[in-house]
């Protein structure tokens, strides 16, 4: 089968996020199938952006074929940016232009019996129904979050404003024009029901780990992470460690309120959080300023070194902003890694669905408390050895149970299956 898996946001494990297209593309490749990604030359959640080796640059300036373990990227140039403002948008017109314009070139190069529209936002739709159509072929649209309603609740985005009425069109469009809807998120029947969708079209398809990262000896960590974990289990600190995107959305500073709760306690705790994001900065001076002597912030280390990381702390903390848009449920990447690393995992959320609950892999406490969360902390600080070890043992089954890829990419190709739609 012949794959156009457009994805705005792409990347690999050499690239950085996003991870979940390379995997389920990786698997699908492995199956027979012949899978080309369609993405742009910059995205901010990439660790480092493609090059061109005939044009050495930052960015890549004209558009570019590569092939990365089987899958054929098709790289489009888009200008750098900050934030989520204008910049933001004029990258996402950039691209959606960009593979508007070289329809007839990916459909001759490709030749694709399924298209899929896989990025954040829905307009990448129009251009998938379009390639699509002209090529006879599945149309696909795979949901990461819900959009406009995400802007809308997250940041207080009008419902009126030109912005969101564009992007509440194309989310409608998706779900009227789509021949399958995959969702991560496991709980959104009665919201896509309410847009029009016919929920016949729609699969869930969670996100995953990769086995293999898990099967082979993990590389070293870098030097500065080895000599604050060194540091801390050296003062006989129990330490929670944190790996991941450092935004808003991750409430990163009610970990950092526990940790001044936690200042003086005789128990010794060590938070160490490794990442990068927009908030990176402010929590660092934060840190800084109010003398969190206990906490550790240190760069991203590459996804590779990430076992390693987990296998040396004691627990795993991941926590939300408290949210309406939660009700739909969640799916994170690093709680799949906590669980599959057999981490006792403290979950600071309120959720459609927590799979901390469901996999009995540690406690869950309400979000945005950081009381809650010394509480929880000091709960799993003095869970005996064996009960830690059949916290750790059901977390790892759950994940290779529920959430590897080869799992869930067979289950996507399982979502494709009848005729394509009539109502395109």
């Amino acid at each position: 089968m012949q794959i156009l898996y457009i994805n705005h946001y792409a990347g690999s494990p050499e690239l950085g996020m996003e991870y979940r297209p390379y995997y389920l593309a990786r698997e699908w490749v492995r199956m027979g199938h012949a899978v080309h990604m369609v993405a742009g030359g910059y995205s901010h959640v990439r660790a480092r952006q493609p090059e061109d080796p005939l044009a050495p640059g930052p960015l890549i300036r004209a558009p570019l074929r590569q092939r990365m373990d089987g899958i054929d990227y098709h790289w489009f140039p888009t200008p750098a940016y900050q934030g989520n403002g204008w910049g933001r948008i004029k990258n996402i017109w950039a691209f959606l232009r960009q593979v508007w314009t070289a329809t007839d070139r990916l459909i001759t190069e490709v030749r694709p019996q399924v298209v899929i529209a896989s990025s954040t936002y829905p307009m990448d739709i129009w251009v998938a129904r379009r390639i699509a159509r002209k090529a006879g072929a599945k149309l696909v649209f795979e949901v990461h979050d819900l959009w406009p309603l995400s802007p809308i609740e997250l940041s207080g985005m009008s419902p009126r404003h030109p912005f969101i009425r564009m992007v509440q069109k194309a989310e409608d469009d998706a779900y009227r024009d789509a021949d399958v809807v995959i969702s991560m998120l496991p709980k959104v029947h009665g919201y896509m029901a309410s847009r029009g969708l016919d929920l016949r079209k729609l699969h869930i398809v969670p996100n995953g780990i990769t086995l293999d990262e898990w099967q082979n000896e993990p590389p070293l960590l870098r030097p500065d992470v080895i000599a604050a974990l060194d540091r801390a289990r050296h003062t006989g600190a129990t330490i929670v460690g944190y790996a991941g995107s450092m935004g808003r959305p991750n409430a990163l500073d009610t970990l950092l309120d526990a940790a001044k709760k936690l200042l003086h306690q005789a128990a010794p705790l060590h938070i160490v959080m490794v990442g990068d994001g927009h908030e990176r900065a402010r929590l660092a001076e934060r840190i800084a300023q109010e003398g969190l002597h206990n906490v550790s912030l240190l760069p991203p280390i590459p996804k590779a070194q990430i076992p390693s990381f987990l296998a040396a702390i004691d627990i795993a903390y991941i926590g939300w902003q408290r949210v309406p848009i939660y009700r739909f449920g969640i799916a994170p990447n690093k709680l799949m890694d906590y669980m599959m690393a057999g981490c006792v995992v403290l979950h600071s959320v309120e959720a459609g669905n927590d799979p901390v609950s469901e996999a009995g892999c540690g406690l869950t406490v309400p979000p945005t408390d950081a009381k809650a969360v010394v509480e929880g902390l000091r709960q799993l600080t003095l869970l005996s050895p064996a009960e830690r070890q059949k916290m750790s043992a059901r977390g790892r089954a759950f994940v290779l149970a529920n959430h590897t890829y080869p799992v869930l990419a067979q289950r996507f190709l399982d979502a494709l299956a009848g005729p394509p739609s009539t109502s395109r």
